[in-house]
């Protein structure tokens, strides 16, 4: 199943411990349904120092995978959360924002 959302795309997360926080996606794991938002479901990870090399180590926090069924697009016209749909316009293939109809 092709996802409706897409890299740089704004979400709205709609459910979870970060639901109505708003963020940047950062990534997106198609086969796995999941996506990376920037801020969002931050995780704390322990990261040993690796001999040889100049990282560090210590404590990390980096953004964990949410599934993409717990965010929405939000709407480019009035920032709220919004479906998207596809349709096809002069030959090509776009998403259409279901709230206002604009294209994203």
């Amino acid at each position: 199943m092709a996802l409706r959302i897409r890299t740089d795309d704004e979400v709205l997360v709609i459910s979870g411990k970060d639901k109505g926080k708003t963020g940047k996606v950062l990534r997106v794991e198609a086969d796995r349904d999941r996506v990376y938002v920037s801020g969002i479901n931050i995780r704390t990870k322990h990261v040993k120092p690796v001999p040889g090399s100049s990282e560090p180590g210590g404590i990390v926090k980096e953004e964990a995978p949410v599934h993409v069924s717990n965010v929405a697009l939000v709407d480019p016209k009035d920032g709220k959360a919004t479906r998207v749909r596809t349709e096809v316009r002069d030959g090509k293939k776009v998403r259409i924002a279901v709230r206002s109809g604009e294209v994203i």
